[in-house]
């Protein structure tokens, strides 16, 4: 096996992920298993390259290890255990933030902000729907599958950190996932405290816009305003900056199956006009039209992997005729949905 090279403090254009997200993970292997730095190296990881909490790691090999460490210590819960029981320092300075934050939404505003702070190739907002917000979380790279732990370790993470910074008792209206439902939900419904659902086109946590909005504190703006200072800087030391390609592309994924994706809609979401928005995309040789066949036909080859039920997918895909999902997805090769 090749040695792995060193981390790096930077963010690069690949999908990656700060060390400091790893330690948990690594902390719970120690405790269960003896074959700690045998499992890190099997995925090309050191723990020497782990004493920086700001070090990078690829995402890929963060997934690939979170995955096997279930399997091997029998735990198939083990990343929603990890992120029930984790701490807003565990989040590194995002998450001591978001415990500053004045409201729920105010902290997951922060969040979605400042996300690419400790992960890369990250799909993440928060966005309103009614009298509820919703915020949503997924990966961008549709090869890191299976990626179940990832996904409930940071959705888990994520209510902790709200319960913890504000209210011991808070629990989400809903809360969805992209993988196929467990054998076992049962342990996740305690954790969570909320209906499930499974199979969806991201993880989200559903909140009533009452809970969010609520005001828990006074804020302490110097403190706040020098968190976000730092974290800005940590983001801003990166090797790419979103095109607008990918910008629409991570709307797609945060609204496909939620809300209608209208060319005025992200557009608006853009700052831009919506004629703006279809002639930059235009001159790129793309159409939003395009863009959303192309998420929808790769988001139904991943779920077929997991045998999911056809009327479940067509859901999730945000068609309420399955007939008209299967006319349209058997188009898609031709360009024609």
């Amino acid at each position: 096996m090749a040695a792995a090279p060193d981390f790096i403090t930077r963010m690069p254009a690949i999908a990656s992920i700060r060390a400091s997200v790893l330690m948990p993970l690594v902390q719970e292997i120690d405790k269960r298993s003896g074959k700690t730095d045998l499992l890190l190296a099997s995925h090309g990881i050191l723990r020497g390259q782990l004493s920086d909490p700001y070090a990078v790691a690829p995402m890929a090999r963060y997934i690939a290890l979170f995955e096997e460490a279930a399997s091997i210590l029998s735990d198939p819960h083990l990343g929603a255990r990890l992120g029930a029981a984790s701490k807003p320092a565990d989040i590194g300075p995002m998450g001591v933030l978001f415990s500053l934050s004045p409201s729920i939404k105010t902290g997951f505003r922060r969040m979605a902000k400042f996300v690419n702070a400790v992960q890369g190739a990250t799909q993440s907002g928060l966005f309103e729907d009614g009298e509820t917000y919703v915020w949503s979380y997924r990966l961008t790279e549709p090869a890191m599958w299976p990626r179940r732990q990832d996904s409930e370790y940071s959705i888990a993470a994520t209510v902790e950190l709200a319960r913890s910074s504000f209210h011991r008792g808070w629990s989400p209206l809903e809360v969805h996932f992209e993988h196929s439902a467990p054998r076992d939900v049962a342990p996740l419904e305690r954790i969570f405290r909320a209906p499930l659902r499974f199979g969806q086109t991201s993880n989200r946590i559903l909140m009533t816009r009452e809970a969010a909005d609520k005001i828990h504190r006074a804020e302490d703006a110097g403190l706040t305003a020098m968190l976000e200072r730092h974290i800005a800087d940590i983001v801003g030391d990166t090797d790419h900056e979103p095109t607008l390609t990918e910008k629409v592309s991570a709307l797609i994924g945060i609204y496909l199956g939620h809300r209608p994706l209208s060319a005025s809609a992200l557009a608006t979401e853009l700052g831009m006009s919506s004629r703006t928005l279809q002639r930059r995309l235009a001159e790129q040789g793309l159409s939003l039209r395009g863009m959303v066949r192309e998420h929808r036909r790769r988001l139904m080859e991943q779920k077929l992997t997991e045998h999911m039920p056809k009327a479940r997918i067509a859901e999730a895909l945000g068609y309420a005729d399955g007939t008209v999902f299967w006319r349209a997805a058997k188009t898609w090769k031709a360009g024609d949905a």
